[in-house]
């Protein structure tokens, strides 16, 4: 390596010196304006004011001897001032403000503007004593020098207007009016009264409006100015409301005809506009004999003016098409929609690769223009199908459609996933011409593309599933062959960018999956994402979105050993998992189960593992939890789980005498009190939880039914699989009947809480969780071959791995939660094993007095089910984690 040359080297040479000193003098010229900004000893006694003074007194003395911004403070309070005292703010504090604005600048004189309409919107005074107050004051700044301002001033009147009586607008409004809008005035003046004029036409009868107004508005339609011709234009529409059909077609359509031809392609542009916005009003015969020949007109020197008449053109194209429908001929039909396709590529031809920086401003001034007409185009497809009717869509419209969503403008593309849902509707069963565009916009490499795509995407994905003209099984899996990849792909493609929002939504509306694809296809394609993104991402909202996601695939998931994998997993990744934020996820996730699931499906999979972070050495879990249990504890039923209620309740217990942190204390306090309030909900039907037990009971028969549906019919359970939701309800009760027919008998409400009961541990489960089968000592060897077979139908994990063959939290919930389970007793002993924790605050009041746990060896059918379990070694050995483990307690069996 050489060494840095001489010059690298900092230089104390004499130059040098005098150079640091002239940068240290412009540091301090620099500085010099910063301590010459500081207020002097006599400017800071000018602004102090005295402390004892009231609001009405400081404002008047502020307003007096105050600066500027002095009282434009005291002016932005005026509403305060006015709600607090308002016949001392009118007597003492509107004069001074009268005077202030007299010589106020623009920041004052936009205040007023804003507080004076703030006390009209308040009701402070009442219409009477505002129009004295505050009226004259309004008017004498509307003529304001600063454009900014004079409109500031004329909202104000505007909406002062609509509340004023007849008699006060004629004599402070309409009368002053016929002056200021003489040709004498200024053109700003005469702007204002055109304004004034389309206002006032809404207080006025039709005869007042002929005798007074009608006079004024030709006259203004006259002016030599063309911004007054084409400010009365656009107000021309207020006023043909306020007088009727035929004054419209005898005053105002005449005016609009003769603007129309006007020099200035600014009032030719208002009176198209006005003339789209009346059509309504108009007869068949104004239409087709006036107004069709004016638009024809219209669209055919638009290509030769200017881009802005195109670009309104454009915007208003559809709303014009659907009023002039029906008057059409066959060779006007096909122009206007030559027309059309024509905006939509308007500019196209045009692209080529060159760089932005070597186009002349002009043309890219041209390009942008352009893209607004192309994307007014996109705003107006879903009229122009109604135009060509649905049944012509791929003859006329397909290849618009293709075009716009392949524009290389992202506005246009944006604009057209906002209307593709509408764009759906419309071809009802037509929908399947447009897959591969909805599979195009899905892969937009833009996010706008896809946010504006997303909002109504359970709406699309339905219509695409169900609207085409194959059936619905057909139509999801051969029709629809690139859309799993495509929402994947546009999932990661969201999570990979910083626009978190975006991310959220997309997930929220992956909960319509159910209803579009099969059971597996979630299972396989997204249910492990979902996972991925709760364990994995930032952001909160998204890890909640996620969640509750998961939640509604495991709701409709029709299998039940992916079930149980699901289940088994987010006990062990999250509520048993390393990191505190994992286990605030599972509390998340729990209340969302709480809110999707039955009651007694809570109760039976997640209540256990919930209530066992009632330990967990982090605070903010323990603390989250005690928000939670409030719900759960709304989901016990006594008295078949009142057992669960004796463990929350001890859980609780234990909270109140143990815990040392301070604030999970105060929380703990508080719940226990909500806890005391609550009232619990019984099995049988209760008048005050009706409805809530009705649509518990209703989520309760479904899951029962589909578990139904999945074990006893393979060939229904295979057939489910690629059912939309509605279907596959419709599959439910149709069995529900079947079943109610061959039992010669309606279920009751008794009979169904006697089968729940009965069926809350599943016929066939995994081997991870144990099922404890009733019977004496001599059916054992039964029992061992139930346990082998279950070995056999065990699907694989997400990791195609097995299990760890441990005791986990689904063990103990599904062994725990079921009221229809119990342990052989062991003949001679009169003693039952039970399953219990290690913890106390999850042993059963008999625990502590039963002897220690079975050896191994023991010849009881459910011993060699837990024994062969071993605790992971990954849930030890970290602060974070408590190690779970589970023995074999036993206790004296109730005679």
């Amino acid at each position: 390596m050489h060494p840095p040359p001489p010059v690298a080297a900092m230089d104390f040479s004499q130059n040098s010196l005098f150079g640091y000193m002239e940068d240290l003098q412009e540091l301090t010229i620099i500085e010099r304006p910063v301590r010459r900004s500081l207020k002097t000893p006599e400017e800071i006694e000018r602004l102090t004011v005295d402390e004892d003074l009231s609001d009405i007194e400081r404002a008047v003395y502020l307003l007096s001897a105050g600066q500027d911004i002095q009282g434009t403070s005291v002016i932005a309070n005026l509403p305060f001032l006015m709600r607090q005292n308002p016949a001392e703010t009118l007597r003492r504090v509107l004069p001074k403000v009268r005077e202030a604005l007299l010589v106020a600048g623009v920041e004052m004189q936009l205040t007023a503007a804003v507080s004076f309409l703030t006390i009209l919107q308040e009701e402070s005074v009442s219409v009477h004593t505002y129009a004295h107050s505050f009226l004259q004051v309004i008017l004498l700044h509307l003529e304001h020098r600063d454009a900014g301002v004079s409109n500031a001033w004329l909202e104000t009147l505007l909406s002062v207007i609509e509340v004023l009586p007849k008699e006060t607008l004629r004599h402070e409004i309409l009368n002053p009016l016929v002056s200021k809008a003489q040709l004498s005035q200024t053109v700003q003046s005469r702007l204002v009264s055109c304004k004034i004029l389309g206002k006032l036409t809404n207080k006025f009868d039709a005869h007042a409006i002929k005798r007074e107004i009608l006079p004024l508005v030709k006259s203004l339609c006259q002016d030599v100015e063309y911004e007054v011709r084409s400010c009365m234009c656009r107000q021309l529409e207020n006023i043909a409301q306020g007088i009727g059909t035929e004054l419209t077609k005898s005053v105002v359509l005449p005016e609009l005809i003769e603007l129309s031809r006007d020099e200035g392609s600014s009032v030719r542009l208002a009176a198209f506009e006005t003339l789209v916005n009346l059509l309504d009003i108009f007869d068949t015969d104004d239409r087709s004999q006036t107004i069709l020949p004016l638009v024809k007109s219209f669209c055919e020197k638009s290509f030769k003016a200017d881009e802005s008449i195109l670009i309104s053109l454009s915007f208003h194209l559809g709303k014009l098409c659907h009023g002039l429908y029906g008057i059409f001929t066959p060779d006007q039909h096909l122009r206007f929609l030559e027309f059309y396709k024509k905006l939509c590529t308007l500019g196209l031809q045009q692209e080529n690769g060159h760089n932005e920086n070597q186009i002349p401003p002009q043309i890219l001034e041209q390009e942008k223009k352009y893209i607004s007409v192309r994307k007014n185009c996109a705003y107006n497809f879903p009229a122009m199908i109604v135009f060509v009717d649905p049944k012509n869509f791929h003859m006329e419209l397909y290849s618009t459609f293709f075009c716009l969503c392949h524009d290389p403008e992202v506005p246009v593309r944006y604009t057209i996933a906002i209307c593709f849902h509408e764009v759906s509707k419309l071809l009802n069963s037509g929908v399947y011409l447009i897959h591969k565009e909805l599979i195009t916009l899905l892969q937009d490499e833009s996010l706008e593309v896809l946010d504006a795509l997303i909002d109504h995407l359970p709406e699309i994905l339905e219509l695409m599933s169900t609207g085409g003209e194959s059936s619905v099984q057909e139509n999801k899996l051969s029709s629809l062959p690139d859309l799993i990849p495509a929402l994947t792909a546009a999932e990661q493609r969201a999570a990979a960018s910083l626009k978190w929002r975006t991310h959220e939504k997309l997930l929220q509306k992956y909960a319509c999956l159910p209803h579009v694809i099969s059971s597996d296809q979630i299972y396989y394609r997204f249910l492990q994402r979902m996972f991925t993104v709760m364990m994995t991402n930032n952001v909160l909202p998204v890890q909640k979105a996620a969640s509750r996601t998961l939640c509604i695939f495991l709701r409709y998931n029709r299998k039940q050993e992916q079930r149980h994998e699901v289940i088994q997993k987010l006990i062990e990744q999250l509520g048993q998992g390393k990191s505190y934020w994992n286990r605030l996820r599972f509390l998340d996730t729990c209340e969302f189960i709480i809110e999707i699931f039955s009651k007694s499906f809570f109760c039976k999979y997640f209540f256990l593992p919930a209530i066992e972070l009632t330990h967990d050495p982090v605070a903010n879990v323990r603390m989250k939890l005690c928000y939670l249990l409030p719900k759960v504890k709304s989901t016990l039923k006594i008295p078949a789980d009142k057992h669960l209620l004796q463990q929350l309740e001890m859980c609780v217990r234990k909270l109140l005498c143990q815990e040392k942190d301070k604030d999970v204390l105060a929380i703990v306090k508080r719940t226990v009190l909500e806890l005391d309030r609550m009232e619990m909900s019984m099995d049988a039907f209760q008048k005050k939880f009706y409805e809530k037990d009705l649509l518990d009971q209703e989520k309760e028969r479904e899951e029962l039914l589909l578990l139904e549906m999945t074990v006893c019919s393979p060939v229904v359970e295979h057939s489910a699989l690629y059912m939309s939701d509605a279907t596959f309800a419709q599959s439910l009760e149709q069995l529900e009947k079947e079943k109610q027919q061959s039992d010669g008998r309606p279920m009751s409400d008794k009979a169904f809480e006697k089968k729940r009961r009965d069926t809350k541990t599943p016929t066939t489960l995994p081997k991870s969780i144990p099922v404890a089968v009733p019977g004496p000592s001599s059916a054992t060897s039964s029992t061992s071959k139930e346990i082998k077979k279950s070995k056999l139908i065990r699907s694989q994990s997400f990791n195609n791995q097995a299990f760890h063959a441990k005791y986990g939290n689904l063990d103990k919930c599904a062994s725990k939660s079921s009221t229809a389970t119990y342990t052989p007793s062991v003949s001679g002993l009169g003693k039952t094993s039970v399953i219990s924790l290690t913890d106390d605050s999850f042993r059963t009041r008999n625990a502590s007095s039963a002897p220690s746990s079975f050896s191994a060896n023991s010849s009881l059918p459910s011993t060699s089910r837990v024994t062969g379990n071993s605790v992971d070694p990954k849930s030890s050995g970290s602060k974070d984690t408590q190690p779970r483990k589970a023995t074999l307690k036993s206790r004296k069996s109730n005679p």
